[in-house]
């Protein structure tokens, strides 16, 4: 095994989501909420970090902000061709996390993020080290659903409530989970 290898074997793979209590993650390729909290979080367990996620969630993101996320190696997974300004594109998971962890290993990192959406997640899943969720504490109607967890696999290092804000958004809470070895 080579040096490379080594170097990205000791890097963890995260998926940071943020979901209902029925696993729903969108509507109509959109948060189904509007939580500032979470998106501060989003930033501040992503930033610098490569991220990877799927083309609809990266159109998503440039509607809402106008640009890729910045301060962050966006990794975008698309089945067809796919080109944009500032993004790396593959067609599928393996090469992305191959790719965003030689970019972690390179800028000092020891965690690349899976940012979504569903499809990825799916296929993510199994090969996270590290889950962090914002539970939305409703059940919303949507399109878009985060894979079961099997919570015989994981343990739960942290767990933060937060009340709802009348009008606004329902209660939350921002969980950490972590692969059982």
């Amino acid at each position: 095994m080579d040096i490379d290898m080594d170097i990205n074997m000791d890097i963890k793979v995260t998926a940071v989501v943020a979901m209902a209590e029925n696993l729903c993650i969108g509507k109509d390729n959109d948060l189904p909420w509007y939580i500032p909290e979470d998106l501060k979080r989003f930033k501040a367990l992503t930033l610098g970090k490569p991220v990877i996620m799927g083309r609809k969630t990266f159109q998503s993101i440039f509607e809402r902000i106008g640009k890729p996320l910045p301060g962050r190696a966006n990794i975008v997974i698309s089945r067809s061709e796919f080109s944009h300004e500032g993004v790396d594109s593959f067609t599928n998971l393996q090469n992305a996390i191959e790719h965003a962890k030689t970019i972690a290993a390179e800028q000092g990192f020891n965690e690349i993020i899976i940012g979504g959406g569903a499809q990825i997640y799916k296929q993510a899943i199994d090969l996270c080290d590290i889950l962090q969720i914002t539970i939305v504490h409703t059940d919303v109607d949507g399109d878009a659903f985060f894979p079961a967890i099997k919570t015989e696999e994981w343990d739960m290092t942290s767990n933060d409530n937060y009340g709802a804000i009348e009008g606004k958004h329902p209660s939350y809470s921002f969980q950490t989970l972590s692969r059982k070895v």
